[in-house]
């Protein structure tokens, strides 16, 4: 389960550790600095969860006023939607609020692979420059592809997982 920390913007008040938006709420509201008035206003700051769960914090810019949808995100959305997330807001510059309102909408091609030479050896398998003759084979530079493709694609690495996407 994910934790968080919440550090006051009241420097004379002690912040608090939370895992919930109730836990969250709880303490916020019976917060009071050293001269006895309410704090309200806290950074919100990831500490402890998946390291995928940590990069979409990042990406998503937590804040006071949108940790609670970050937190349904992370709880109910699947490896896949947070990565098209990440990718999408992170990479492409997707505004926040039409990617999370619209997460399926979100359409990349993605490779698990670490290198542009390992996407150019699938593509010849795949046959997606076409059917090549077994004698030709040998005389591809699986390098020059690589280079080639590296102009349209893109690599990112999330969650120890090194990616290779094709953005709109």
């Amino acid at each position: 389960m994910t934790l968080f920390y919440a550090p006051p913007y009241d420097i004379s008040a002690e912040g608090f550790y939370f895992r919930s938006v109730e836990e969250y709420h709880s303490q916020s509201e019976t917060l009071k600095n050293s001269y006895g008035d309410k704090v309200e206003e806290f950074e919100i700051q990831f500490i402890d969860g998946d390291q995928i769960d940590c990069e979409l914090a990042n990406i998503w810019n937590l804040n006071q006023v949108n940790f609670n949808a970050y937190i349904e995100a992370a709880d109910e959305w699947d490896e896949d939607k947070k990565i098209h997330y990440i990718i999408a807001v992170g990479e492409c510059g997707y505004s926040h609020e039409k990617t999370v309102s619209n997460p399926d909408g979100i359409v990349f091609d993605i490779y698990e692979l670490s290198s542009f030479k390992e996407l150019a050896e699938q593509f010849i398998d795949e046959g997606v420059f076409g059917d090549i003759p077994l004698n030709l084979q040998s005389y591809i530079c699986y390098t020059a592809i690589a280079r080639d493709l590296a102009i349209d694609y893109s690599q990112i690495r999330i969650a120890n997982t090194d990616l290779i996407y094709l953005s709109d």
